[in-house]
């Protein structure tokens, strides 16, 4: 980064946010506040199975505020599903939604505000600052801690029609507050901690490396990537550490700022790919696909990625290779083959990642030929 860059101007947006043991019953009192009367809770049946949708619903009644529970959301969110929700949302006079889960809950959720209030479909906001109505008030509580969906101005959704994931970036799309409550953590199985721990390191360094970066995101980058490095197999280990997992909701919160200001690139430009047309968990495509996707820039951002590769261990390895073996310390050993990936399908997968608004601030400009390479080197 050079001193021009430094004193660039620079905006950054971020959500209230209130982190600790209990924050998730503070819900039905931010509702209220919210002057909501009627709200969409939006969750997923896994979430709702766990508890911790009866948990929020508690604290709603306990406010005064009614509700409507939505749960049909998969884990990568249709854009049908949404539509379902903007009905629900519009027959049930709702005034606020309250999302519960993980990204894709919360994607969903935003999803609904958007499409309710600028009366349209879904798929007509792909892109950039498509938004022209800001969503009504939205209340956000991660029961994961990687997709950071609680803070960005991100939502992914899957274009059913077209077997594609699309990206709406707006500052729409921020949630007026995140009740970040380490509890409903404990109950995430191992595999979803890895998947999840692994998206919010690759958020954290696909944010260092953005050509949107700045000295404001890269506290949060750097951070978010020192938190995770020590946490995530910590946490691996004692899942019910309350402690362990409140450190790994803050990383994904400094992950989650950091990229929703300086934007993605490569990574997620290409799991979206993936998980739009494969449906896979969109974690652990990005846990296979980052160590290629380094290797292919690490020559236009040499210096950071050698401060990201100090972060993984001293020993004489390159970044790429540490970040592999941090991988494979996690029990992720799989490659996009063993995932039902083939190989006659990459140049399609090439095709729409190349338009993923992701890649636009990746540090190395891209072509198809060279997006397919990659592919070819995680199968």
């Amino acid at each position: 980064m050079t001193r021009r860059d430094l004193i660039n101007l620079r905006k950054f947006v971020a959500p209230e946010f209130i982190c600790g043991y209990g924050a998730l019953h503070l819900a039905g009192r931010y509702a209220r506040n919210f002057g909501m009367r009627q709200v969409l809770l939006v969750t997923d049946p896994e979430v709702r199975a766990e508890g911790w949708t009866e948990a929020v619903a508690t604290s709603m009644t306990g406010a005064g505020v009614s509700f409507t529970v939505f749960d049909s959301v998969s884990p990568n969110p249709r854009s049908s599903e949404v539509m379902a929700g903007a009905e629900i949302y519009q027959s049930e006079e709702c005034d606020g939604i309250v999302a519960v889960g993980g990204g894709s809950p919360m994607d969903c959720a935003k999803g609904i505000g958007i499409a309710s209030s600028n009366i349209r479909d879904i798929c007509t906001f792909e892109g950039v600052d498509r938004v022209r109505k800001p969503a009504p008030p939205l209340i956000c509580i991660p029961t994961t801690a990687g997709s950071s969906a609680d803070v960005s101005q991100f939502a992914i959704i899957m274009d059913e029609a077209e077997r594609r994931k699309f990206a709406i970036i707006s500052k729409m799309l921020v949630p007026d507050i995140s009740l970040l409550d380490p509890e409903p953590l404990t109950t995430m199985p191992r595999e979803l901690t890895v998947d999840t721990g692994m998206d919010a390191l690759s958020h954290a360094i696909e944010a260092y490396v953005s050509t949107g970066s700045s000295p404001m995101t890269d506290v949060h980058a750097l951070e978010a990537m020192k938190l995770t490095s020590n946490v995530l197999p910590a946490v691996i280990e004692d899942p019910g550490n309350l402690e362990l997992r409140h450190l790994s909701l803050l990383a994904s919160l400094h992950a989650g700022l950091a990229f929703s200001n300086a934007s993605l690139g490569a990574v997620h430009a290409m799991a979206h790919s993936l998980g739009g047309i494969y449906d896979l968990a969109h974690g652990r495509c990005n846990a296979l696909l980052l160590e290629h996707v380094i290797s292919a820039n690490y020559d236009a951002a040499p210096e950071r990625y050698d401060r990201i590769g100090a972060i993984f261990g001293s020993e004489s390895t390159s970044p790429a290779e540490k970040i592999a073996a941090f991988r494979r310390s996690l029990g992720i050993m799989e490659t996009l083959t063993d995932l039902g990936v083939r190989e006659e399908i990459i140049h399609t997968l090439a095709g729409l990642a190349s338009t993923d608004p992701c890649m636009a601030t990746n540090p190395r400009r891209f072509t198809c030929e060279d997006i397919e390479r990659i592919y070819e080197d995680a199968l």
